[in-house]
């Protein structure tokens, strides 16, 4: 991506404005959307190179100051996540190449036992040029690619997401949360 930034500097002025978290995020995927269409920001190349048996994480950037993540997550044919969330990290996700489905899930029931009930909120098909948000506690999702094409996303977090959780089907409706940690591809 080269010494000047711009994907960078918009997350940059984005997070620094000390603006609260909505805000942020308003910002982010507006703006993202922008730079994305006007062609400006070209990935390295390395970024679309699929993985066979799971799509892939690799890191874009890491800003210590701010405390935020760029990652950009490569998904070959079919290839998906679990329902899981961001252990409470807020995230801008943007569509680089290719689309992908977002299913949103809404917790509606924690059993003591540790059991979790959510309802499926709405679908999207998201493509190039796209953006959305999570903000905790609405951050419960499913994201995959339908496709036969690979699809590039990049995703911004209010941290270093180094786990998240995800939610294992136990049958009737209810789901088993496991801790899943998370690592980067080269």
């Amino acid at each position: 991506m080269g010494q000047a930034n711009p994907l960078v500097d918009l997350v940059d002025r984005a997070v620094g404005s000390g603006e609260d978290v909505e805000h942020i995020v308003d910002a982010l995927r507006s703006q993202l959307c922008a730079l994305i269409r006007s062609g400006t920001v070209t990935l390295p190349e390395r970024i679309t190179a699929c993985h066979g048996d799971h799509y892939a994480r690799r890191l874009l950037h890491r800003d210590e100051r701010l405390g935020y993540s760029i990652i950009a997550m490569t998904w070959g044919a079919q290839q998906g996540t679990s329902l899981h969330d961001h252990a409470g990290l807020w995230c801008v996700e943007s569509v680089w190449q290719g689309s992908i489905e977002v299913l949103q899930f809404e917790l509606v029931e924690r059993q003591a036992d540790g059991l979790f009930r959510f309802e499926k909120r709405g679908s999207m098909q998201a493509g190039i040029g796209s953006a959305g948000c999570l903000i905790p506690p609405h951050e419960y999702h499913v994201i995959r690619n339908a496709a036969a094409e690979p699809a590039v996303s990049v995703h911004i977090y209010g941290g270093d997401m180094t786990f998240c959780n995800v939610f294992e089907d136990q049958g009737g409706g209810w789901f088993q949360r496991r801790e899943k940690p998370l690592g980067l591809d080269e």
